[in-house]
């Protein structure tokens, strides 16, 4: 396959996964902006003779969030009536694109630099499900949680958010943030624990602080998500009021460091992720596969291990609540198990939970 049907196949998963996840201007916007690009323009030239793996480096996405910001800075009234859903501009929306490119290139030409940041605080209602399944498997019942690819650490704030799962709740009834997903299935276990500690690492962190990161990190919110808007308003305030732990790091150096360290006795470490790992290169996932087997080798019943992830399944477009944890009682330990499925951006959980 050349490369260049490569990149044309990774704009056309992109559209597919934005139409199946609820977000069908976006959708519609990625579609116009692979038909308007050609080597007429440095825009062009970049994203159709990209080198890197057009999928896994999610260049749709990058792209798109360039001009998402355009339209969130209220400058470009043609731009922004694709995304306030007018029929015609949606109909136009190839030549609006190509005009965009004219006159806002070099705004958009540093989007390419990096993969698109997509924080979802929406997400840890799918690590809170993980957490009260390892509970109910009679795992300590207070977890050292430790993210790979925390972005901004939204996720990091899990323990100040509130959750209703299934009629489940868990967290400070009061919280600035809840979350109550759509529940289809059995609830999770109702089975209370606690954070020891919530540690996160990211290779170009996000801080929410400087308001010019965090208008970057918005321009990466799908616009069909207007709930999302306004968690991401209350994240950046709860940011500037105490912010999380988080690391510059890359993920697999950082993982290895953390499982070195000495684990207390009564606390679960766990391992968890949400649509980070296509983003981490081959060689990196492989450095932590290894090092989550030799920990899990080593894990004992008062010092054991977990790993909680929430990642796309590319061939079906779902995302699929995983975990896996050490030791077993028979010996054997690690296996993976599907909990779930979930929306990309926490609107609803399938759950399974299985025994």
């Amino acid at each position: 396959m050349s490369n260049q049907q490569k990149i044309h196949d990774a704009f056309t998963n992109q559209i597919e996964y934005c139409r199946s996840n609820g977000a069908p201007i976006t959708g519609r916007m990625v579609e116009a902006i692979i038909g308007a690009l050609d080597d007429s323009t440095e825009l062009g030239r970049q994203v159709l003779g990209w080198e890197g793996n057009p999928l896994a480096d999610a260049l749709p996405l990058r792209v798109a969030g360039g001009f998402h910001a355009l339209h969130l800075a209220g400058q470009h009234d043609r731009l922004s009536a694709i995304y306030e859903g007018d029929e015609q501009a949606a109909k136009d929306a190839e030549q609006i694109i190509a005009a965009t490119i004219e006159t806002d290139e070099a705004a958009l030409l540093p989007w390419l630099d990096s993969p698109p940041q997509t924080n979802e605080a929406g997400r840890s209602s799918s690590y809170i499900a993980g957490l009260l399944w390892l509970t109910q498997q009679g795992l300590p019942p207070r977890y050292e949680l430790l993210e790979i690819g925390s972005s901004a650490g939204l996720n990091l704030m899990i323990d100040r958010y509130h959750y209703n799962l299934g009629g489940v709740s868990v967290g400070p009834e009061d919280a600035p943030l809840s979350f109550k997903p759509d529940w289809e299935g059995p609830p999770p276990p109702d089975a209370p624990f606690a954070f020891d500690s919530l540690h996160g690492c990211d290779i170009a962190p996000v801080d929410l602080t400087d308001p010019a990161q965090a208008r970057r990190l918005t321009a990466y919110i799908w616009p069909e998500h207007k709930v999302r808007f306004e968690r991401m308003k209350t994240a950046i305030e709860l940011v500037n009021e105490q912010p999380p732990n988080l690391q510059g790091s890359g993920a697999d150096d950082w993982m290895i460091e953390q499982l070195a360290k000495p684990q207390t006795a009564g606390v679960t470490r766990v391992l968890v992720h949400s649509i980070v790992w296509q983003y981490i290169p081959i060689a990196g996932r492989e450095r932590i596969k290894l090092a989550m087997e030799e920990a899990g080798a080593r894990a004992t019943a008062e010092r054991p291990l977990a790993w909680l992830s929430l990642e796309a399944n590319r061939e079906t477009y779902r995302h699929e609540l995983i975990v896996r944890h050490w030791p077993k009682e028979d010996g054997a330990g690690g296996e993976p198990v599907k909990l779930g499925e979930a929306h990309a951006h926490g609107a609803w959980v399938k759950w399974l939970g299985m025994p």
